[in-house]
């Protein structure tokens, strides 16, 4: 850790926030955010990563200047990449600006840049700081670090409830447990995720849209995970103008007679089980940085049992719902005692019309 002034985290702070613009459209790619300052230290430009494929936050804050930066100094809040993409290595333009300091507050966790990019800047004799608002850094791109250390996309499961647990009547009804606040906050969690995940059952059943309503373009890719491809001939999902639609199926159990019933448009892939972990691995392959798990009670506990859930939101709503058989977010997940259940820790609180949103993780 070094040590900081107050301008160096202000400025580190800048960087963090251009990075946040990003949200959304970047994957596979991270937030990143550049700031740039003369010698004299006054600044004189900065830039951010808007969309994956086009430039990365120091090519644009390089290409926004418009005063000499030789003998200046660069926040970023991830290491400088060193390596030969979409774009040019970002490295290369820091050393040939002239730049003589960088401050960089965290490490890239991708193999291809780890501790690469800032030894190439050292080489160059550059002094460079790591380590300014890490924690910071780490919580905005904690989605790509998870991707790049486990291969497995970070997961985020979504549910509402009643006050008594309940996600629906015990005939299935469920619509609408939650207010229209709520319901429009959801649209606007969707719009920062690269992909939302459902089972057969809830296609089957609810025929939902899955989309942000145009907060976000593209929308989120949709995802139907089924064992049996037993799904509907007619279906929101099936309209990809509006929204790229993935069916992944386990091939062990499927009937692949039913795949005639998918139209053209509709990606499909096939995994040799139903287990979530696989369906993660897959998208996190498929550049998905963050899933939001949006399933019914078997996959939302075969999802937290494999480890594909790092985080929950849950909406409660000022209602009992009741009744024998009610439906309840999970299935059971076999606990015998006290001690095996799920502490989550609470990360936020908030009152949404009289709705109750609680974020925590597991």
């Amino acid at each position: 850790m070094i040590n900081s002034h107050t301008s160096d985290i202000k400025w580190m702070k800048r960087a963090i926030y251009l990075a946040s613009l990003g949200k959304g459209r970047t994957s596979p790619n991270p937030m990143v955010g550049a700031v740039i300052l003369d010698k004299n230290g006054n600044l004189i430009s900065e830039g951010f990563h808007l969309k994956s494929g086009l430039p990365h936050a120091e090519a644009m804050a390089f290409n926004n200047l418009k005063k000499d930066v030789r003998g200046g100094t660069i926040y970023v809040n991830l290491e400088p990449c060193c390596h030969q993409g979409k774009t040019p290595p970002c490295v290369d333009k820091i050393i040939s600006f002239g730049i003589k300091k960088v401050f960089v507050s965290i490490q890239d966790p991708d193999k291809r840049v780890s501790g690469k990019g800032i030894k190439l800047l050292k080489d160059a004799g550059i002094k460079v700081h790591l380590g300014l608002c890490e924690k910071e850094s780490r919580e905005l791109n904690k989605s790509f670090i998870h991707r790049n250390i486990t291969n497995s996309a970070f997961g985020v499961m979504k549910w509402a409830m009643s006050m008594d647990g309940r996600v629906g009547l015990k005939n299935g009804r469920s619509k609408w447990i939650t207010n229209k606040d709520s319901r429009s906050l959801v649209h606007s969690l969707r719009a920062s995720f690269d992909s939302i995940v459902i089972g057969g059952n809830t296609l089957r059943k609810d025929d939902p849209l899955l989309t942000s309503r145009g907060i976000r373009k593209p929308e989120p890719l949709r995802v139907v995970f089924t064992k049996t491809l037993d799904l509907p001939g007619k279906s929101n999902l099936w309209d990809c103008k509006l929204a790229r639609t993935l069916v992944v199926y386990d091939a062990s159990t499927a009937d692949k007679k039913f795949l005639k019933r998918i139209p053209k448009g509709v990606e499909i892939e096939e995994l040799s089980s139903d287990n979530p972990i696989l369906l993660s691995n897959l998208l996190a392959k498929k550049g998905c940085n963050n899933v939001l798990w949006e399933c019914g009670p078997k996959l939302a506990t075969s999802a937290i049992k494999a480890g594909c859930i790092q985080e929950l939101m849950t909406f409660i709503a000022p209602k009992i719902l009741g009744g024998v058989g009610s439906m309840n977010p999970f299935s059971d997940f076999e606990f015998t005692d006290i001690d095996e259940v799920f502490n989550l820790r609470q990360s936020g609180v908030s009152f949404i019309s009289g709705d109750i949103f609680v974020k925590s993780t597991i």
